[in-house]
């Protein structure tokens, strides 16, 4: 959260000797000197808030502060709230994978890209495995086909070591 406080100068902290003051009910009150705008908060029982710092002479309000900074506290939690990480799930695979297991990972993945989460599919070779690196390519892209309705391949895959990874993007 950022801190409100460290930004906006309120009641003495404020530095210019005339300012352009607005009421509590944001009318107009025009130009006053500081101790004049500082009285007629105390008078509201409220605060004299700078708004407007970079103008000559610089715009003060008259407000709670404290029901403000709760107030932009809040839009910044709502804010928050509707902003959508996207998130990348793993599923690991082998070249030698049974067809129930098979069809379990593709299930994961299908439900993981229709909750709109990016997959990353890594198929891992072992040991000897190395030496039948397509048959490992094959059952990836069957995986891809299968896939295919509820993503897309957003990295084609590359043979990284002793693995082999694709990212597949919701559609």
């Amino acid at each position: 959260m950022v801190d409100i406080k460290k930004f906006v100068r309120i009641n003495e902290r404020i530095r210019a000797s005339q300012v352009r003051l607005i009421g509590p009910e944001g009318n107009q009150m025009g130009i006053l000197p500081l101790q004049r705008a500082l009285d007629l908060a105390n008078q509201y029982e409220l605060d004299l808030v700078e708004v407007a710092p970079q103008v000559e002479p610089p715009v003060c309000r008259i407000m709670d502060f404290s029901k403000f900074k709760y107030d932009q506290e809040r839009k910044e939690r709502e804010a928050k709230k509707h902003q959508s990480r996207t998130r990348v799930k793993e599923i690991r695979l082998k070249p030698n994978i049974e067809e129930h297991d098979y069809q379990v990972k593709l299930r994961q993945t299908i439900g993981f890209l229709n909750k709109r989460d990016k997959v990353k599919v890594c198929l891992f070779f072992r040991g000897r495995q190395m030496a039948h690196v397509d048959l490992g390519r094959k059952v990836l892209d069957r995986f891809i086909n299968d896939a295919q309705q509820a993503g897309k391949v957003e990295r084609d895959s590359v043979l990284e070591g002793r693995v082999i990874s694709v990212v597949l993007a919701p559609r």
